[in-house]
């Protein structure tokens, strides 16, 4: 079965997440989830195993093998691209998005991004009609992701950096994003 393995990317969101969601759930303990490009489900595990109720735990992947190996795990899982099959709005929406560039050696859906960054804007488009009032996105990007296009659709977002840890050839973020209300 093929999808995207843990590394230190998920292991960076996962402390992020198990600091967090110990403290949105101490206000809201009926906090929903959304994982977009779920991929091992190590992130559902831990939104779970953090406290957030299974029945509010959901997520999405673009390839059919992590969909069926989420749902093997217990959680609900369905295949969609981004948000194409998300039925409504959640507390938490969070993405650790492919985000190096397209090149001719890595088309593949689970780690391209495209040729501009396509993915990551895309989802930033997308997210604000998929996310609660005073609701949380928690997004991974790397020093290697271009950021040109990001930073256009970051003006509609307030942005709070979380966490980041340096690799000796790149450093990765954990970003918070929060809609700006008029």
């Amino acid at each position: 079965m093929t999808f995207y393995q843990p590394a230190e990317d998920s292991y960076l969101l996962t402390e992020i997440l198990k600091k967090e969601l110990s403290i949105l759930l101490e206000e809201n303990p009926g906090l929903t989830f959304l994982e977009i490009g779920a991929g091992s489900g190590i992130h559902l595990e831990t939104a779970y195993n953090s406290g957030v109720k299974k029945e509010n735990i959901f997520s999405v992947d673009i390839n059919p093998n992590a969909v069926a190996h989420c749902n093997s795990l217990g959680f609900h899982c369905v295949h969609s691209d981004l948000f194409q099959n998300v039925p409504s709005s959640f507390d938490i929406i969070i993405f650790n998005p492919p985000y190096l560039l397209q090149h001719k050696f890595d088309d593949n859906p689970d780690t391209s991004a495209g040729k501009k960054q396509e993915v990551i804007v895309r989802f930033l488009q997308q997210a604000k009609n998929h996310l609660n009032h005073d609701g949380k996105i928690f997004l991974l990007l790397s020093s290697f992701t271009p950021m040109q296009n990001i930073n256009q659709e970051l003006k509609n977002y307030k942005t709070k950096l979380l966490g980041n840890e340096r690799l000796f050839y790149e450093e990765l973020f954990v970003w918070e994003l929060t809609l700006n209300h008029p």
